[in-house]
């Protein structure tokens, strides 16, 4: 029965069918409307073999290091490629594990290839360690391996002896 108009928009006057489509589709382009398609995921960062990092890393992303850094890094995927090196604490959702780290690896999913080589503790949700990897440090299962280890085990000296 009635349309709603578009005289005031620029480009061609609407026909009668696209008129009876969704409000949504009849805003201009130049809204502030916004699909709702998902963005796109954005690539993994990868630091090349021939970069040394000093610092800390974070980020909401995956990142893949062939090189050297020297500190934490914070990822959702972190890769270590086979001739990386890390110096420092890893905390990811996933950690893959070509090169080696120097330091503490806390993931919800943490994964050793053959060629991987970890000198410190491990702590995960669930862990592969393939044949040929080396590994040197201990090996603990949390369901939230991602807090700061906030929930430590209470020692019997701390609060027993001075009763």
């Amino acid at each position: 029965m009635f349309s709603k108009s578009k005289i005031n928009e620029p480009g061609p006057k609407a026909t009668e069918s696209e008129a009876d489509k969704s409000t949504d589709a009849a805003k201009p382009a130049g809204s502030d409307f916004k699909a709702s398609a998902p963005k796109p995921k954005p690539a993994a960062s990868t630091l090349s073999s021939d970069l040394l990092i000093t610092g800390n890393l974070k980020t909401t992303g995956d990142i893949q290091v062939e090189g050297q850094v020297e500190g934490d890094i914070r990822a959702h995927l972190l890769t270590v490629g086979e001739g990386a090196t890390i110096k420092g604490e890893v905390v990811a959702d996933d950690v893959v594990v070509n090169g080696r780290i120097i330091g503490r690896v806390r993931g919800l999913k943490v994964r050793l290839t053959s060629t991987a080589r970890v000198e410190g503790d491990i702590i995960h949700k669930t862990i592969a360690i393939e044949s040929g990897a080396h590994f040197e440090g201990s090996v603990q299962r949390q369901d939230d391996p991602l807090s700061n280890g906030s929930k430590k085990m209470p020692t019997a000296a701390a609060g027993d002896a001075k009763s």
